[in-house]
């Protein structure tokens, strides 16, 4: 009866497995080594403080690197996120980061442009060259502001990027991840996967 009993336990246990075994997979990409960002800070726009680009304790801290001219891919990468970060039950552990790769001109409006998507996103910029390659090296982050023509052309790559508490890099989406993909890694990243 007991063999009986400890055989019934076992099969359930295989059919249980079975049956919701399988993770989704992450809709944005993992780097295998993550880079780090601990250590890394730029001037927080509104209040002139140093922000490290690390996420405060147990939150997620998603960054993105563009400019406030953009006419597309900024907008609607915000956009995205935005929706994604309303789908969530409790957005509370998710803080937001933009920083410019314009600086000349958006450290006047970066602030109220990126609050104007989400309110409690801070606004990081600075005028310093090597300050900004710095902080965009670990994220694989490019841009390129060109003025030589008379206008100003900006270039820059389109990624939003999700960073822990420690400053680790767990995912990168790349521009088109649907705002319920990120939204549904952010919930898994959240609950502890990794």
């Amino acid at each position: 009866m007991r063999k009986a009993f400890i055989g019934a336990i076992i099969g359930l246990l295989g059919i249980t497995s079975a049956c919701g075994g399988e993770q989704r997979e992450f809709a944005g990409f993992v780097r295998t080594p993550a880079p780090s960002s601990q250590g890394i800070t730029l001037p927080n726009i509104a209040s002139g403080a140093d922000r490290e680009l690390i996420a405060g304790d147990n939150n997620l801290l998603v960054l993105y690197f563009g400019y406030t001219n953009c006419p597309d891919i900024c907008p609607t990468t915000l956009q995205d996120l935005t929706v994604a970060l309303r789908r969530l039950d409790d957005p509370s552990n998710i803080e937001v980061a933009m920083i410019t790769v314009d600086p000349d001109r958006d450290l006047e409006v970066l602030d109220a442009y990126v609050k104007s998507f989400i309110p409690t996103a801070e606004a990081l910029g600075t005028v310093d060259e090597a300050a900004l390659a710095i902080a965009a090296q670990p994220f694989g982050a490019s841009y390129l502001v060109d003025d030589s023509g008379g206008e100003i052309e900006v270039a820059h790559s389109t990624s939003l990027y999700v960073v822990d508490d420690e400053g680790t890099l767990l995912l990168t989406w790349p521009f088109g991840t649907t705002s319920a993909d990120i939204s549904a890694d952010l919930d898994d990243l959240l609950s502890g996967r990794r």
